[in-house]
């Protein structure tokens, strides 16, 4: 059961952040679904010196695995076209 909460959770986050970073368009539901989950695991690395993947659902590791996905997003978004959005 716990891998299809962090499906959905990842998800949910990947879309977000898509939003946020206006790649929207450009993603579909599985790339956001990697981005969230991917995103999740860089934030746990740059905010809390390690994962956060055993960390309850709560406020604060949703907004590290968010700012981890636009992060990662704008790392893309670099490589790709030389620029952040």
């Amino acid at each position: 059961m716990g891998i299809i909460i962090w499906l959905v959770i990842g998800g949910v986050i990947g879309w977000l952040a898509s939003i946020i970073m206006r790649t929207d368009a450009q993603q579909g539901i599985f790339l956001n679904i990697v981005v969230g989950v991917v995103g999740a695991f860089l934030g746990g690395l740059l905010f809390t010196g390690g994962s956060i993947n055993n960390a309850p659902l709560t406020i604060y590791s949703f907004l590290v695995s968010l700012v981890g996905a636009v992060v990662l997003l704008a790392i893309v978004n670099l490589v790709r076209r030389g620029r952040v959005r």
